[in-house]
């Protein structure tokens, strides 16, 4: 960010070497005492045009009130130069005694001013850049942790309720279910508080949920999980992923009682990830709304854009028995 100091400093050697170029005289290797200050005329009006009208009127779009301003202020100028400054060091020259005319007066001080202001304008633009961009990076990245955020109370909702069943069931795999859930939730409370994860992390995440979701399907259905020629020294952007395969055990559930089937692919393909998600339902009108307009999916598509923008492709396939997501990234290996 671009301080107050930097600009100090900045307008001091503009300023010096804008006068070194308007009152050195090249001839006598001189610096004269009426060009600094008909020098000073000319940068006391660009300093009123450059902290006064640009913020009071120009940069709040008042453009009428600004060229008014403007053109009262080079005439206040053109009438200092002219009926004081010129009668001060000029007072026995023909130059004192005439009026140049407003136009030759104008091209004298016109350049000095529009240097001056011109920088100035470029300055205040290229801070107003950075401001917006520095703004823009922390709506994205609140925006980003909100969504984060809704990832976790989703995910625990849908797996306490299951939890609870077999709590009120007496089941045996209860403790593992319960295990397998710590581990879940250690990773997305403690591991994944970072924008990007190392990828063999995230995959073993996935595999963790999948078991833990497998433990609560026992034999009604057959789950097949397989990742190939991960590369490890790539990220991704943790709890993108899980959410499909959630979405495919939940409607997978709750729509049939058995014959359940759920396909997860993971490849690589160099810097390209390649994720495939299948699963089996049995069509409901309830279950179909679920599976297109469901929370999980809506902030996993607002993360996708803003995380990757144009480098990622997410495709859904719905028929009446089955429901296939399939997405590439392109990662990168960020540090």
């Amino acid at each position: 960010m671009l301080t107050t100091w930097q600009e100090i400093a900045f307008q001091i050697v503009l300023h010096i070497l804008v006068f070194l170029f308007y009152a050195y005289n090249r001839n006598d290797n001189a610096l004269e005492l009426n060009r600094f200050v008909f020098f000073l005329n000319s940068a006391v009006t660009a300093g009123i045009i450059n902290y006064f009208l640009f913020p009071k009127f120009f940069y709040k779009e008042k453009y009428s009130i600004f060229f008014l301003m403007l053109f009262l202020v080079l005439a206040l100028a053109i009438i200092n130069e002219e009926f004081v400054l010129e009668q001060i060091f000029f007072a026995d020259s023909r130059r004192s005694k005439s009026f140049p005319g407003v136009f030759f007066t104008l091209v004298e001080i016109l350049p000095t001013v529009a240097v001056l202001s011109g920088f100035k304008f470029t300055w205040d633009a290229i801070k107003n850049k950075k401001q917006v961009e520095k703004l823009s990076t922390l709506v994205k990245e609140s925006e980003l942790q909100f969504l984060k955020s809704q990832i976790n109370p989703h995910f625990l909702f849908n797996n306490l309720n299951n939890l609870y069943s077999y709590a009120i069931e007496q089941s045996p795999k209860t403790p593992s279910i319960i295990l397998e859930l710590s581990s879940v939730l250690r990773y997305m409370l403690y591991e994944c508080k970072a924008k990007y994860v190392p990828l063999t992390k995230e995959i073993e995440h996935l595999k963790n949920f999948t078991e833990l979701n497998k433990l609560q399907i026992e034999n009604r259905g057959v789950i097949e999980f397989s990742s190939k020629h991960i590369n490890p020294e790539y990220k991704i952007a943790p709890l993108i992923l899980v959410v499909f395969i959630e979405n495919a055990f939940k409607h997978s559930q709750t729509s049939q009682s058995k014959n359940i089937k759920i396909d997860v692919n993971i490849n690589m393909r160099d810097n390209i990830l390649i994720f495939n998600c299948k699963n089996n339902y049995k069509p409901t009108g309830s279950t179909q709304d679920d599976l297109t307009h469901g929370i999980g999916l809506k902030n996993v598509k607002k993360r996708l854009d803003l995380l990757y923008k144009n480098n990622y492709r997410l495709d859904i396939k719905q028929s009446d028995v089955d429901y296939e997501v399939s997405l590439t990234l392109t990662l990168h290996k960020t540090p």
